[in-house]
Formats: structure tokens, sequence, C-alpha cells
């Protein structure tokens, strides 16, 4: 038997075991509709609510006043491919093979590999209850078609199969990618629709507009159904291109104008659902993949207080911006400082439609609703920071102990500085979240803690078949 096809009986088996129990009264209730919107290299202060002085985000602004904005919000990875498989499935990147390396941090085109087909995505886990599943935007959890969207769960897929700076033109200009007077001939970027290339090149001045348009047709579409709509943007990433309407309109530059097309964008998606008179039965979600590309200079984007950014265990390559919306559910202009994660997105999305977290691997995610609807505290208090396959750091409540150390991505051609750090590095990141100051000296009881913790993890994990 072939292993897509294995892998969905082997899921139908489990959710038919697992949902045995289920509450009839739960199965009675109205589902949610859930919408998780994600941005590309969005950095933890690229955000009006997040503090910067200049790029507009009224739409975003708003969402945060009337919802919950986090502070405290990580992703599974610092960079791109790991931190989706993380996302979609619960799960360390490390364990579903979906990691990555030093040499090859995220997929290209050269790689035959994706996220595994016996993996359970978000929307596979959604669909035996009813629900209709779309994604929209950047994929990048593998290009062949095995490996895409319409392979994990989602009924319709239109958007990129990587990053836009993947396909770049034969004779395209040395560091083209960061030039913030780009060339549309210098890109070559495929568009699909399911599993099929529709339009090679696409304009990638369009693309935030096109996106928001199949978000708001997908929204139309399916108001009398629940739906989970996935919608990863592929801005802010290199090369960046912004429309007629809003290029050249942001003090930011074209960085700015990039980030206040998006927010439109979650404009556009919050006012249908309100046309829809959907609010009040939809989840929205908003975050980053990862921190900022800061080497890309002005065609990057800012962590803020933060150290680093993208490609970086420090906090600004994994601390992210994130904001949750659900009128009548979340109190509105809450800030919190609660420890959460986007592997937790997984079990949250499944718990508000009543579906058993499946119980025959690991989950790493943690329901947010005690956090979300004001009933609890987060069930979180341990994070591990991963570089590809290796732990560089541990978060245990307010203090972090680095156990290596690196830089994020740096100048091509020049060895990025590693050092591994015989006493960790710890930082309280409640008084020091820039992490300037290293207290180990101070807390020796709580450094021989984090060593616990590590062979605790280490000892316990089994890694994922590596697929790229």
């Amino acid at each position: 038997m072939k292993a897509p096809k294995l892998a969905s009986l082997l899921f139908q088996i489990w959710f038919i075991i697992a949902f045995a129990w289920a509450v009839p009264a739960q199965a009675a209730a109205k589902l949610p509709n859930i919408v998780i919107i994600l941005a590309d290299d969005l950095g933890y202060g690229d955000l009006g609510c997040y503090g910067h002085p200049t790029i507009r985000t009224p739409n975003l602004d708003r969402m945060a006043a009337g919802g919950m904005r986090f502070t405290d919000f990580y992703v599974a990875a610092c960079v791109c491919t790991p931190s989706r498989a993380g996302l979609l499935t619960g799960r360390l990147p490390i364990r579903t093979g979906m990691a990555g390396s030093e040499k090859r941090r995220v997929i290209t085109q050269k790689d035959n590999g994706g996220l595994p087909p016996d993996e359970i995505t978000i929307a596979r886990a959604l669909k035996p209850k009813g629900y209709v599943t779309g994604c929209i935007g950047k994929w990048h959890l593998g290009h062949l078609p095995q490996f895409l969207p319409t392979a994990h769960g989602f009924d319709s897929y239109f958007g990129l199969r990587w990053s836009n700076d993947m396909e770049p033109n034969p004779k395209i200009p040395k560091n083209a990618s960061a030039n913030l007077n780009q060339d549309p001939k210098w890109w070559n970027s495929a568009l699909l629709r399911n599993d099929q290339i529709i339009e090679q090149p696409t304009d990638l001045s369009a693309l935030t507009r096109r996106y928001t348009e199949e978000a708001i047709q997908f929204i139309h579409a399916n108001k009398k159904k629940p739906f989970f709509l996935y919608f990863a943007h592929t801005y802010p990433h290199v090369p960046l291109f912004a429309s007629k309407k809003f290029k050249d309109t942001s003090p930011r530059g074209l960085y700015g104008d990039v980030v206040e097309e998006l927010d439109w964008s979650v404009g556009e998606v919050l006012k249908a659902l309100r046309d829809e008179k959907l609010a009040e039965n939809t989840l929205v979600f908003f975050t980053s993949d990862n921190g900022p590309w800061l080497i890309r200079q002005l065609a990057g984007g800012s962590a803020g207080l933060l150290r680093e950014g993208k490609g970086s265990t420090w906090e600004g390559g994994m601390r992210e911006p994130a904001i949750a919306y659900w009128p009548g559910k979340i109190k509105p202009g809450i800030v919190t400082r609660e420890l959460a994660c986007s592997l937790d997105l997984f079990n949250t999305c499944l718990t508000l439609a009543h579906v058993p977290i499946p119980t025959d691997r690991v989950i790493d995610g943690f329901d947010l609703s005690p956090i979300l609807f004001g009933s609890g505290t987060s069930a979180r208090d341990t994070l591990f920071y991963y570089r590809g396959d290796e732990l560089f750091a541990i978060r245990k409540n307010a203090f972090k102990a680095h156990f290596q150390t690196a830089p994020g991505y740096g100048t091509p051609g020049i060895p990025v500085a590693f050092e591994k750090h015989e006493t960790p590095l710890l930082y309280n990141l409640a008084n020091d979240p820039s992490e300037r100051f290293d207290v180990a000296k101070d807390h020796p009881e709580m450094i021989a803690d984090f060593q616990r913790e590590l062979e605790k993890h280490r000892a316990a994990l089994v890694p994922g078949k590596a697929q790229y």
C-alpha cells in the first residue's frame, strides 16, 4: 500500500477509536470557524500595537484592542519550513523530520522530501468533523504532489510552493532579493491552484491582493459550514512587492508599504466575517513564522527590543507578535504575558472543534483556551529553541538558558560564529528581554535545573527521518 493511502487509513482508524468517547452534547454544539493568518519574516517590533513608530497597522491595532495581544508568543523554529511544520502539526520539527540542518535550513527545489504523509495537520484532524479546509499563500513544506496542502487535509490550495525568492530568473543580479527597486523580470514564481501551476511568472506586486480576494471568496462560499482557513502570506519576506495602491505610501519605505498592505488584508478578512455575520463564531489568530531578516537591512524588519532576528535562537528569532480575536468570546483589550507557542494552535483548534488530541504520537502543544477565554493560565512553562536539528536553548518560566549561541543569517560566504557554553548563559526575560545580562553566576541552582531539563528532553526524544 502506498504511503499516503496507508497514512490516510491509519488516521481514520485513530479518529474512530479516539472519538468514540466524545460527549454527545459537545458533538451537537455549533462548531466555530478558525482562521490562522501567518506573516512571513515579520518582526516583533513591526506593528503599531507592538511599538513601531512609523508603520501604520490600524486593522491589526483594532484587532488587538478588540481581542488579545500576546507579549510572550513563540514559534517552533527560527526559519520558515520547520516553523510552519510545527504550527500545523503541534509537534517539534525534529520529531517530524522537518527541522533541517545547518547546511540546509529550509526546503528548496533540490529536495525530494516534505511533511511526511502520516503527520496529522490541523486541517486533516478537522475534516472528520465536517470542516471545509482551505490553504492560501506560501506552503514551503514540500513541492512534490504528495507533500502539497491537498495531500495534507486541505480541500483547496492557492499560492506559492515556497518563498518568493526561490524561483529567480537565471540572470538575476547579485543580492537582488534585498533590492528596494525590484524589477519583476528578475523573478519567475509559479502560482498554484491545488496541485497545478496556473500562472508563471506571477505578478508578485498583486500577490497580497489576490490572496485576500481568494480568502474572502472562501469565507463567502463556506459561510454555512464550519471552516478552517490557513492564510499564510508571502510577505514581508524579500523580494518585497506592494500593489500600486500601497507602493510609496509608508514613511518606512517599501518594507512599510508591504506591511501596511498586509494590515489592509487582515481588515478585509475581518470585514468579510462581519458581513456574513460570522465574526462571533470565528477565532482569528494572527502571527508570523519567524523573526525579521536583519541582514536585508531596509528590506528587512525589526525585532524591537529583542536581540537578533531570523535564523537565530535569540529572542528576536523566535518571539513573535500574536493577536487572537473572537468577539463575544475573547474579552477586548487584553494583553497577556502568559507563555504560548505556535505549537499550541494545533491543540487549541482541535479542542475548539471537539476533536480528541492524537495519542499515537508525541504532541508538543497545549490548549490555549484557558488563556483566550480567561478561565485559567497557560499549561506551558517550558520552551525548546531549536536551530535546525540542534537544541540551542531552553526557556522555563521567566528564565532562559543558552547552551550554544550563534547569530542569525550572516553574510554569504562568511562562516557563522558558533559558540558552545560549558556553563549555559542565563537570562531573566522578565526584566531583560533584550538578553544583555548573563546571570548564570547568581543562580547555580537554576543552571543545574536547566541541565536536568536538557537531559530529560534528549532522553525522551525520537527524531523523525530527515526530509531535506
